[in-house]
């Protein structure tokens, strides 16, 4: 997580942006508050110690320029503005109003996080690494710090699992919402940091190897099961 008193607004009334921006950066280690109107966040800002906003800037009841220009008095922590693509006014505008950075939509998580990082380091706020917990479900473990995979038989005996990068992210990910349908887009979003295209099937193959590295019946699979046109569930409670 972040320190204990690093908390992040996002103002964004976007839903499908809004839920996809806060799921990521939950994932890793933000304290996320999201809000999907303007005069609401205003109060917010007002009432609660924030140490970053992430202002959209259409939105409802007062737009995120206005947001901006209202708190950037007070507030001394960076404020990044979501903007059009391409759209130099509101970039110009943005910088004008006092936020310190602006993402030009569709948002890209990874390039969000690796910007946010740099102005919260900057301001003094540490960000530690997201998943510090070891994850233990039904005789598997995953554990975040050292990047490993155990599983343990009913014998009792352990055995570390040989999993790759991209399949070590995606079983814990699965892991974090055992028990919980996970769309095929929101998995793509958080691995690859980019919206799915819906023609990637690279998804689909780590699944199928972690399957066969888990023990787990590509015809009938216990762990992770598919769930038709929709996305997968690690189906073991926690």
């Amino acid at each position: 997580m972040i320190a204990e008193s690093g908390r992040l607004l996002l103002v964004e009334d976007d839903l499908a942006l809004g839920k996809m921006v806060d799921d990521f950066l939950t994932g890793h280690g933000f304290r996320v508050r999201w809000e999907s109107n303007g005069l609401r966040a205003l109060g917010l800002i007002d009432s609660e110690n924030f140490d970053v906003l992430i202002l959209d800037i259409g939105l409802p009841g007062m737009d995120g320029i206005q947001i901006c220009r209202t708190v950037r008095d007070s507030f001394s922590g960076p404020i990044i503005m979501l903007t059009a693509r391409g759209d130099e006014i509101d970039e110009v505008v943005c910088l004008e109003v006092g936020a310190d950075d602006y993402i030009a939509k569709p948002v890209r998580p990874r390039a969000l996080l690796a910007r946010l990082k740099v102005h919260l380091r900057r301001g003094g706020v540490e960000v530690a690494p997201a998943e510090s917990s070891r994850l233990e479900i039904d005789g598997l473990m995953i554990d975040p710090n050292s990047r490993t995979v155990r599983q343990r038989a009913d014998s009792g005996v352990e055995k570390i699992l040989n999993v790759t990068t991209a399949e070590f992210d995606l079983l814990m990910f699965l892991m974090q919402r055992a028990g919980e349908v996970v769309g095929r887009n929101e998995i793509y979003e958080h691995i690859q940091g980019i919206a799915y295209d819906g023609i990637d099937r690279s998804i689909d193959l780590r699944v199928s190897r972690l399957r066969k590295k888990l023990g787990d019946d590509p015809n009938n699979p216990k762990c992770i099961k598919s769930v038709r046109g929709v996305g997968y569930i690690f189906a073991v409670e926690l």
